[in-house]
């Protein structure tokens, strides 16, 4: 693969010309150990966004999205509230399809489907998701039946199948280890960050494909933030991360690229050390450094 073709360049912004060159900086890879700018950019595409405007209504909140997202990556979008992190974030699974007077032009491939074009099967392509919101949704139902869910909706019915999903889920989420003995308790009854981890792991029951995090640790405490993201870094050995976030902080520790979004257009992207180190664009420096939004 060419290392040109990734990040890809946004339009309309005509002044970011070209990628970060490969060797002037190191990400943390899955095991913590560095993962040099060459393999980040060399990663297969697993999450492709060309040319996308949404619209709700008449008002247009994605202008002409480019972005790609390597697979076992992780893709950290930052910007201030409302500039379309979390409206291009639904895009990826279609969620925005559920609002009303919505309208979208462009594509988006997750691995080789068009997940736009007609003949797509939308819960299908929902399954190969796995969704985390900001704030942590357990069902009211035990911590073995919330990891189950989805396995149960897709008719899974096999007892011995539940419980080795189960138990992997929760062992990559990093909670069975506390909850192994009460698996028939309620999920509501967990802390803050263990009910997050138990929505991470009913996302990873169905092995998804492409992990999709809203904010997930907007709501918790710093010691639940730092299992979580820990979390993360163990996660993307198997699986492509999207991670919306207002904590640059977290995003530099977490991701391998970042994507800056501003007002619906896609400012610069790029690998995170570079974008929070050497910025191309004025207005990514001045957002990161705090003198606007």
């Amino acid at each position: 693969m060419d290392l040109n073709e990734r990040p890809v360049i946004p339009e309309p912004v005509p002044t970011i010309t070209e990628p970060p060159r490969a060797g002037e900086a190191h990400i943390l890879s899955q095991q913590g150990t560095p993962l040099t700018d060459r393999a980040a950019l060399e990663a297969p595409t697993m999450v492709s966004v060309k040319d996308l405007n949404l619209f709700y209504g008449r008002k247009q909140a994605l202008h002409g999205i480019n972005l790609e997202v390597g697979k076992n990556t992780v893709m950290a979008l930052i910007g201030p509230s409302g500039c379309g992190k979390s409206t291009l974030l639904r895009c990826i699974n279609r969620m925005n399809d559920l609002i009303d007077n919505v309208r979208i032009d462009g594509h988006v491939r997750v691995g080789q489907s068009d997940i736009y074009a007609p003949d797509v099967d939308v819960i299908g392509l929902r399954m190969r998701m796995g969704m985390v919101f900001q704030k942590s949704n357990p069902f009211p139902k035990s911590i073995y039946e919330n990891v189950a869910y989805g396995l149960r909706v897709q008719g899974v019915k096999n007892r011995a199948v539940l419980d080795e999903a189960v138990e992997r889920s929760l062992i990559s989420a990093g909670l069975w280890d506390e909850v192994k003995d009460r698996l028939n308790e309620s999920g509501l009854g967990l802390s803050g960050g263990q009910q997050q981890r138990l929505c991470i792991a009913r996302a990873l029951a169905v092995k998804p494909e492409v992990l999709l995090m809203d904010e997930p640790c907007s709501a918790l405490d710093p010691l639940a933030t730092s299992r979580i993201e820990e979390l993360i870094f163990e996660l993307k050995r198997d699986f492509t991360i999207v991670i919306v976030t207002h904590n640059m902080q977290q995003a530099a520790r977490v991701s391998d690229f970042t994507a800056f979004f501003w007002m619906g257009k896609l400012i610069e992207v790029g690998l995170t050390e570079k974008l929070f180190t050497n910025p191309r664009e004025r207005m990514t420096e001045d957002y990161i450094s705090g003198r606007f939004g």
